[in-house]
């Protein structure tokens, strides 16, 4: 079982040289499943101080796209990775996928067979509702309109994998899709094509917050990498643990990230 002893507080952490934020929405940005005006506001006090956010979440492209049209965030990965959206130097926004589209058209038929197959097998198990707004992956929902629990997502997880397919929770629901992609990925992608940077051992530039076990390649991919409070309640089972921790769950949780961030960024 993973220690939380081994997570260090966020105070220890040196944020003064960060030049941008990428972090999960649901249970990391959210509080109870709502955006509070507090959060919103810590993404527009680091908007004002040149620190992008960019959101990467299992939530659908539908919901990022309307995210990147009503929140101060300068980008949004989705589904796990699938894609991304981007706003140009226009003001319109871009989309670029993780797969071309005949292999999407391809692997979404696939996807489809298998998450449905689950479904009729897993006592309980249902596709979330937001599902309708995919076009990369399909998720079902554990613990948002249903209440399936770990036990049942695990059974979800497992009969999925067995079949080939990536599948892998977030606070709220089982992600499902096919492709060797997954939110690090994508991460990597968007910071070279559109910020023409890369993730480096050690580097200080680029911060994660996260809360969840979709989170856990992103822990290992950044240096600076944050678990809102509530990362303690899936500690033992993540793959890979942040380095630091917040005081705060959910949405206090990223608020006390950002505050720290602004306060070092301004002692420099």
């Amino acid at each position: 079982m993973a220690d939380p002893a081994a997570l260090a507080p966020l105070r220890s952490a040196n944020l003064a040289r960060v030049r941008g934020v990428f972090t999960d929405v649901d249970g990391t940005l959210t509080t109870a499943g709502l955006l509070r005006a507090s959060t919103i506001g810590a993404l527009e006090h680091l908007a004002r101080a040149g620190v992008p956010v960019v959101l990467v979440t299992g939530r659908p492209s539908g919901f990022a796209e309307t995210w990147l049209r009503t929140l101060p965030v300068a980008g949004a990965i989705a589904e796990n990775g699938g894609l991304y959206l981007v706003r140009s130097r226009s003001g319109r926004l871009r989309k670029v996928y993780a797969r071309p589209r005949a292999v999407r058209a391809r692997d979404r038929r696939r996807l489809v067979r298998a998450v449905r197959a689950a479904v009729r097998t897993v006592p309980g198990a249902r596709l979330s509702t937001d599902s309708l707004f995919t076009e990369v992956d399909l998720a079902v929902d554990y613990n948002e309109d249903v209440k399936l629990g770990p036990r049942g997502a695990d059974k979800v997880e497992s009969f999925l994998r067995h079949r080939g397919i990536q599948a892998v929770r977030s606070s709220v629901h089982v992600n499902a899709w096919v492709g060797n992609f997954d939110k690090a990925w994508m991460v990597r992608r968007f910071l070279r094509q559109e910020w023409g940077a890369r993730l480096r051992t050690g580097d200080r530039s680029w911060v994660y917050v996260g809360d969840s076990l979709n989170d856990a390649p992103l822990f290992a991919a950044f240096h600076l990498s944050i678990g809102v409070a509530n990362v303690l309640d899936v500690l033992p089972a993540l793959a890979n643990l942040p380095r630091y921790v917040t005081r705060g769950a959910e949405g206090r949780g990223f608020e006390e990230v950002a505050r720290a961030l602004l306060r070092q960024r301004a002692r420099r």
